[in-house]
């Protein structure tokens, strides 16, 4: 066998190779993933309940090569009394948001915010349900030590084929109450809106009856990375969690639930269920609401 042969086989083993990593992709990486790699794209998902300030602070520096991705117009429909503040877009919509990105569906996404990933996780966990290869980038645009670029990065677009959200994905609302009985329900949201001691943006404050809290802050340590998937594990154990597949999480918005569905994916645990109205669309029905008093 000749030499071109040799060379040839050496890069079928190595696209090979590359291939199966970007399949087994794990739901967060370390900024070192970002060398070298082919193909893939960075997104910027930062965001603020204050408005456009994710765009601003995007245009003003970004990690090199990044695209903008807004939490509010492309990862979500119209928001409505009855379907919440971020619902899920439709199959259709999204498939055009990501085409007009210019995400083909062989190109491998790595997103980051500068929050701890509970905005961009929310672009993560919708892609990975859709079997799109994707990734938190641990840490966030902190990690980045190189220089950042400013202005606006934008691809060509392509078309992405339309994809349904798998049903066994999301717990409607009606399901949700009976569901806690048998399973395991999580809000994600911080104490004092779990127990109704505070509400800033919902109708009305509380939770639903059977949640148990579990903040999404706690998936991550002073240096603001996921913990370990060790340390993972045992934390969502103490929510009595040993296997996500019973479990469906939810938050203000079905925003940072994203951030707890990928915490206990990223500790070995199985994918959960996401209750994409979340807090935003129960608190605005008369549904029962169960506050610290």
């Amino acid at each position: 066998m000749g030499f071109g042969w040799t060379i040839s086989i050496v890069a079928c083993c190595l696209n090979l190779c590359k291939h199966r990593w970007v399949q087994e992709l794990a739901p967060v990486v370390d900024v070192s993933y970002l060398d070298g790699l082919e193909r893939v794209v960075i997104c910027d998902v930062r965001w603020s309940l204050n408005g456009p300030v994710g765009r601003v602070s995007y245009e003003a520096g970004h990690i090199p090569g990044a695209i903008f991705v807004d939490l509010d117009t492309d990862l979500a429909a119209q928001p409505t009394v009855k379907a919440g503040r971020h619902p899920m877009p439709s199959p259709q919509a999204f498939a055009k948001t990501l085409g007009g990105l210019g995400i083909s569906e062989k190109d491998p996404v790595i997103a980051y915010d500068d929050s701890g990933g509970f905005s961009a996780g929310r672009l993560v966990w919708m892609l990975r349900t859709l079997g799109h290869p994707a990734a938190l980038l641990d840490g966030g645009l902190n990690q980045w030590d190189g220089p950042l670029e400013i202005g606006t990065i934008q691809r060509s677009p392509v078309t992405y084929p339309i994809r349904s959200w798998p049903v066994d994905a999301f717990l409607e609302m009606d399901e949700v109450e009976a569901y806690a009985k048998a399973g395991v329900v999580l809000d994600a949201r911080a104490e004092e809106r779990f127990l109704g001691e505070a509400e800033y943006v919902d109708a009305r404050p509380g939770h639903i009856p059977h949640a148990v809290n579990a903040p999404s802050t706690a998936n991550l340590g002073p240096d603001h990375r996921f913990l370990s998937p060790d340390a993972l594990r045992d934390l969502y154990s103490r929510y009595g969690i040993e296997n996500a597949t019973m479990v469906v999480a939810y938050c203000g918005s079905g925003v940072s639930a994203c951030h707890n569905l990928l915490a206990m994916e990223h500790a070995g645990l199985a994918k959960g269920r996401l209750y994409a109205g979340s807090w935003s669309q129960w608190s605005a029905t008369d549904r029962p609401a169960v506050t610290r008093s």
